[in-house]
């Protein structure tokens, strides 16, 4: 490995130890529907994100409640004599890309065929933490 190369790769390693995200990879929802639930959370404080997760019908919230709830833990695995009250965590970015589709075929009238397209999603939830040691 290059000079160059190892320093990018420390420099990601360093930025990384500050960072507190969860990932949540081939999950079997459209998109589509995984985004309504991931705008309602984004830029609120955990503990609301959670409360609107929990009392939400909609199957995409149990999977991004859990991700909340892997993402505070991740936090506290790096922080382990902060706690979670006192950090003021908050869903900085949350972000949802389309995964691998199951392609499919439904047979149709006059002997034809359509295709279903079963779509997957990747979600990755960052979460920030406000500071309160600075002074205003």
């Amino acid at each position: 490995m290059g000079v160059r190369k190892r320093e990018r790769a420390e420099q990601i390693k360093e930025a990384k130890k500050t960072m507190y995200f969860a990932k949540l990879n081939n999950c079997p929802t459209s998109p589509r529907k995984m985004r309504l639930m991931a705008d309602l959370i984004r830029g609120e404080k955990v503990n609301k994100a959670l409360n609107i997760l929990k009392f939400s019908s909609k199957e995409s919230s149990r999977r991004l409640e859990k991700l909340v709830l892997s993402a505070i833990a991740n936090w506290q695995a790096k922080n382990e004599d902060a706690s979670v009250e006192d950090a003021d965590l908050f869903v900085k970015e949350i972000r949802v890309d389309g995964g691998t589709m199951l392609k499919r075929l439904r047979p149709a009238p006059q002997g034809r065929a359509h295709r279903i397209r079963k779509r997957s999603n990747h979600v990755t939830l960052v979460l920030g933490a406000n500071d309160n040691t600075q002074s205003n």
